[in-house]
């Protein structure tokens, strides 16, 4: 059984649309038999990264700021699967943003080069394999994501893992009308089930699932007349 770790960037937690996404895309990793956890950015409150990089010197693998993180790392070491979910924010959430750049103490200060690009890898013990991205947008067009997804993807690739793709809904406030789940949104959510399934036993997303999820609700037109 694969270990799935969730971490839901949005401020409005178990009540946004990111929520309805994100878990749709874990009950179908679940659903699939990965042991899955999710944990909220904004309830966890971690400090930022100082940039003294203690974790790569005197004390090696380990933040000296003693906060949530400390928590957080155990459950990071352990996992197969990270599964970052964001909305689009400028671009990210700050409590995101806070947890990514605290990972470094996961990091091996060994660093090489490939492709051009100088990277490192994740430390032994940290089980973590691949990342995955959901992200949701108010906005109409798909390419507002691309700051978030090319994060993520940097991610990966500095850790040495593989970026296993993204789950992406934009104009998401089109999936629901006064809280409930509209027939469209339903079409939406069971597409990013079958795209966790798809991660959890293939081992990759099927790009026609993945354009389900993202597939415009409305047209361009219509959108900017609401």
């Amino acid at each position: 059984m694969s270990r799935v770790l969730a971490i839901n960037g949005s401020a409005r937690m178990e009540r946004g649309r990111l929520e309805a996404l994100l878990r749709a895309f874990l009950e179908g990793m679940e659903g699939a038999g990965a042991d899955v956890e999710v944990v909220y950015a904004s309830r966890l409150k971690v400090e930022p990264c100082t940039a003294e990089l203690h974790c790569w010197g005197d004390t090696q693998g380990e933040c000296y700021i003693k906060d949530a993180m400390q928590g957080l790392y155990p459950k990071l070491r352990q996992s197969d699967t990270w599964v970052l979910g964001t909305p689009v924010n400028i671009p990210i959430p700050g409590e995101l943003q806070n947890i990514l750049n605290r990972l470094c103490p996961l990091l091996e200060p060994r660093l090489v080069t490939r492709a051009g690009r100088t990277r490192a890898r994740l430390r032994p013990g940290v089980r973590t394999r691949r990342l995955v991205l959901v992200a949701t947008s108010g906005w109409w067009e798909i390419g507002n994501f691309g700051t978030v997804v090319r994060i993520a993807r940097e991610l990966a690739e500095t850790s040495s893992i593989e970026f296993s793709g993204a789950v992406l809904r934009p104009h998401s406030q089109l999936m629901m009308t006064g809280g409930a789940v509209t027939e469209k949104g339903r079409a939406v959510l069971e597409a990013a089930r079958s795209a966790g399934a798809q991660l959890e036993t293939r081992g990759r997303m099927d790009p026609r699932t993945l354009r389900a999820v993202s597939r415009p609700l409305v047209s361009r037109g219509q959108y900017l007349e609401m």
